[in-house]
């Protein structure tokens, strides 16, 4: 990668596959420099079913980002999502062995480190290890322990786990385009970092994402995320049925869809009629746009009711708990017409639809601040957040960890999914690497290895 500081996500999506490369103006906003776009094949409900084809659609969008932006890509940070996906709350305490000293990132390192080691059910990874809030000695609801004295640490953790095949196929698909893979996110996450405000985290919000074969779904509150969720259908179980329910092929009922279609059925008159020309010489047909509508009705409101049940799974009702700002919808499925005014209507909070043009640059091209493209923007940040962090390490001279073979047995064996060394509290060091960083640097040196 060129080191003029660029950075590119890859949105693995099962519509579309989003190549988008940015960079950071001298404002600290988002400049996108070149987009690549192409037709998901082979990706069913946000995981990987068909490798060659995967393969196919992420270099076509590659190559679509390179011609627009005149960059080479070289490494790249990947979504993941699907239904796969599953997040557990846990907490987990350390014993210091030293009182006297104040705490430090060594402690903390540690403290993360033993939820890594966690026994998930086979076949599973843990994703994200993310920090809710401390308690030092029984004292609770500390947000930053560093620097303080106390024996006893603990915390609260919203662990994220995903299959781990799911995982090494799409490091495998982006490894076989000639990418490196610098980093994976949760989607919901990079999504959230895309069109949320630091005041909505703080007051308590759900993000809705709802993509072409998943809805992902993510909550903040008191600017920590408290919950994430990937709901196995989004956008094209609403083309099935058309399809189904008005006998015409899936580009039609697509068509259909994004032209006419809307989510509140009372807002159509009865007369109103879209006539679709017939297969081959066959008679048109002619669909009422209130059928139309009564169908994509029936499943938003599925969709809507599998999230709203999230949210108060995460426990909405309870006043501490309470999300003051409501619901925020982006991703493709949130484009359709009333969907604002259903959601209001079915769950009663306050919803608006989410743009990721938080961060854009002023003078970006006003088709990327649309909700298609929020996960990818939430990617080019994360991706240019973890260059930030690696340009701020590499000022602090550390000895080697590890070795590759090392790290290969460290992905293969669970026990070893962390670094053991800690580092020493009396080593300077700039940005602590999260854990998931260390993760992904495994399953890079994993990938590499694998060939």
């Amino acid at each position: 990668m060129e080191n003029n500081n660029i950075a590119v996500g890859l949105d693995i999506g099962t519509t579309k596959i989003v190549a988008m490369i940015g960079r950071r103006n001298e404002y600290g906003k988002l400049e996108i420099l070149g987009v690549g776009k192409s037709k998901s094949l082979g990706v069913h409900r946000g995981v990987v079913n068909n490798i060659t084809q995967t393969i196919q659609s992420i270099q076509q969008a590659v190559q679509g980002a390179e011609s627009d932006s005149d960059y080479k890509i070289s490494e790249v940070v990947v979504g993941i999502a699907g239904q796969h996906i599953r997040s557990l709350q846990h907490s987990d305490y350390i014993t210091r062995s030293n009182a006297d000293e104040v705490i430090n990132d060594a402690d903390i390192d540690l403290l993360i480190n033993q939820v890594y080691k966690l026994v998930m059910l086979p076949g599973e990874e843990i994703i994200h290890v993310l920090p809710q809030e401390y308690k030092v000695d029984g004292q609770a609801e500390i947000k930053e322990p560093i620097g303080m004295y106390g024996g006893r640490l603990e915390a609260n953790f919203h662990v994220v786990v995903g299959q781990v095949s799911s995982i090494r196929n799409i490091g495998r698909c982006v490894k076989s385009s000639g990418l490196d893979l610098a980093g994976i996110t949760l989607e919901p996450l990079a999504s959230a970092n895309a069109v949320l405000s630091q005041e909505e985290k703080e007051a308590g919000v759900a993000l809705i994402d709802i993509g072409g074969g998943t809805t992902d779904l993510a909550i903040f509150k008191d600017g920590i995320i408290r919950h994430t969720a990937v709901i196995p259908f989004g956008g094209n179980v609403i083309t099935e049925d058309i399809k189904e329910g008005c006998s015409i092929i899936e580009k039609q009922a697509e068509l259909l869809k994004i032209k006419f279609g809307s989510a509140w059925p009372g807002e159509n008159k009865d007369n109103e009629i879209v006539s679709i020309p017939g297969l081959r010489g066959r008679e048109p047909k002619e669909i009422t746009l209130k059928n139309l509508s009564k169908i994509i009705h029936a499943r938003v409101v599925e969709i809507i009711e599998q999230a709203y049940l999230e949210i108060k799974n995460y426990g909405h009702e309870e006043q501490k708990k309470k999300l003051i700002a409501g619901i925020v919808l982006t991703g493709g499925g949130s484009q359709l017409n009333h969907l604002k005014q259903l959601v209001e209507y079915i769950t009663g909070m306050d919803t608006r639809i989410g743009y990721p043009n938080e961060h854009l640059a002023g003078d970006s091209d006003p088709d990327m601040a649309s909700p298609l493209y929020a996960t990818a923007v939430g990617l080019v940040m994360n991706a240019i957040e973890n260059q930030s962090k690696i340009v701020a390490e590499e000022d602090v001279v550390e000895p080697p960890t590890e070795t590759t073979s090392e790290a290969e047995n460290a992905i293969d064996n669970d026990e070893e999914q962390t670094e053991n060394s800690a580092p020493k509290p009396s080593e300077p060091k700039k940005e602590r690497k999260s854990i998931f960083e260390k993760w992904a640097d495994k399953l890079k040196d994993f990938l590499d290895n694998a060939e």
